[in-house]
């Protein structure tokens, strides 16, 4: 029987080391060997066979006597190897597998996971956070990420985000003059598109119905293009068009309320299919024809709206180029080369069996 062979001590820690290096624990260069022999607890003999190996593997490089060793481009590409830990910072956990934007959450975290990484949802969404930069920053600073993936965030969410230190990339929202990736549909034209062929078939009661985040502090550019829109064909617009309301099921109920009680809406365009469907079953509640009494328009390309005949008018985007440019820009983080860059993806306008001419009775 061949006897067990004992691994030499400074193997063990040229391994250690090289682990160090996996996870992207230095750059530039390495603690020189009194320091790395205290932190681990070896002899200065261990530590500097150690790191000779490793100067043998071409992993480091000598930068002369009494300077540490510099980490070499293959000892790099170790580091840039390495998985990260993704977190994903969702807007609100309450949507459904069969929506839009769970879909392309999923389908980010699939296409992340088969490049190697770690990825998962963040505890609590920005709604069960009550939308409070205070409450998320404080989320965030105790989840172990090595890089966010914040969906939809408000502008100031996004402003604190972009001062961080852990890299982190906009899932939509507003980055205008921020330093910081974003990434999603370019919704301007389709919106642009939709309401001139409202305001075409009639319409002069439109509401666009969004979220606060898209609203405020000021409105957003998808916002802006409709309230220009409108103007230009002489409609005064005002809070009725954009109006506010409670992001909660009982919150857009009531809202709803509100817009029918007096001079109720011919038009509604309203953000998310989850959204959307409640809108429909508040018009049929109401005995309100869709859309011989009230157009709608959905601003999603959603499966579950894929069953409606006639279909749906609504707003429709490839999300596979977005989800590409995400695991690119993880790559990017761990290569260690900043990316900032804004690159959204075209949307259209579909018409479909949802809008009509306004009712003349």
């Amino acid at each position: 029987m061949r006897p067990v062979r004992q691994t030499p001590k400074h193997e063990l820690v040229a391994a250690h080391l090289r682990d160090g290096l996996h996870e992207g624990r230095w750059s530039g260069g390495l603690p020189g060997v009194q320091r790395l022999a205290a932190e681990l607890d070896v002899s200065a003999v261990i530590a500097r066979r150690a790191l000779r190996q490793l100067e043998t593997e071409g992993v480091l490089t000598g930068r002369g006597l009494g300077r540490s060793r510099g980490i070499t481009a293959a000892g790099a590409n170790i580091a840039t190897q390495r998985p990260l830990r993704v977190a994903i910072l969702r807007h609100d956990a309450r949507l459904t597998d069969n929506t839009q934007t769970s879909s392309v959450l999923n389908e980010i975290m699939h296409s992340l996971e088969a490049a190697g990484h770690t990825v998962f949802f963040c505890n609590k969404s920005q709604i069960e956070l009550k939308n409070e930069v205070r409450r998320i920053a404080r989320e965030m600073a105790k989840t172990r990420a090595d890089a966010w993936v914040v969906e939809a965030g408000s502008r100031p969410l996004l402003e604190w985000c972009a001062t961080q230190a852990t890299p982190c990339l906009a899932l939509y929202g507003r980055v205008g003059g921020l330093a910081l990736a974003r990434t999603g549909p370019d919704k301007g034209s389709a919106y642009r598109a939709a309401t001139r062929r409202l305001l075409e078939l009639g319409h002069r009661r439109i509401v666009n119905i969004s979220r606060a985040a898209r609203r405020l502090p000021v409105p957003g550019i998808l916002e802006c293009v409709f309230l220009e829109e409108l103007a230009a064909h002489g409609v005064v617009t005002g809070d009725y068009n954009l109006p506010d309301w409670e992001e909660t099921p009982a919150g857009f109920s009531r809202l709803l309320e509100r817009l029918f009680l007096h001079s109720p809406p011919t038009a509604l365009i309203v953000d998310e299919a989850p959204r959307y469907i409640a809108a429909a079953e508040f018009l049929a509640r109401r005995g309100l024809k869709v859309p011989e009494q009230v157009s709608l328009v959905s601003t999603d390309d959603d499966s579950s709206l894929a069953w409606c005949h006639p279909p749906i008018a609504h707003m429709r985007w490839d999300p596979k180029p977005v989800i590409r440019r995400v695991v690119r820009w993880v790559d990017a983080v761990r290569k260690g080369k900043p990316d900032r860059k804004i690159i959204n993806f075209p949307a259209e306008f579909v018409p479909g069996g949802s809008i009509g001419p306004v009712w003349k009775g």
